[in-house]
């Protein structure tokens, strides 16, 4: 029983600190929403049916999550957003002189991220919810 009550703390811990990432991405160019708050979701979901529902009714948070979920989607604003933090952040790895290897490492790892968030289908796309 007692291992159980440690494994819901875990995973909310790490569905609360996600989500707190993910609000502070809502303002700060450089750190994604998307990714934290589908990871609070996931996290609470096996943790806390409360906070799990709070996030899926949420008016901002819950649409994206339900796109996700139902059908793999992203909207178009998302992804734009997205890229664009993509594309700015191996040229503010530069600036700060970071070694070549690892701006090309980001190049690589950014790259395939944005093919695969480019190549999710869009809200506009799906059927009209319900």
């Amino acid at each position: 029983m007692r291992e159980r009550s440690v494994t819901r703390v875990l995973w909310v811990s790490l569905g609360s600190m996600s989500l707190l990432l993910g609000g502070m991405g809502v303002f700060l160019p450089l750190l994604p929403t998307t990714p934290f708050v589908l990871l609070s979701t996931y996290a609470f979901a096996r943790s806390s049916p409360g906070l799990h529902n709070w996030l899926l009714r949420h008016p901002h948070f819950g649409p994206l999550i339900d796109d996700w979920q139902r059908y793999g989607a992203i909207s178009r604003r998302t992804k734009k957003q997205a890229v664009f933090v993509m594309v700015l952040t191996p040229v503010v790895t530069m600036l700060i002189g970071a070694p070549v290897w690892a701006l090309g490492a980001q190049l690589l790892v950014l790259s395939i991220a944005a093919l695969f968030v480019m190549t999710r289908p869009e809200s506009r796309d799906l059927p009209p919810r319900s």
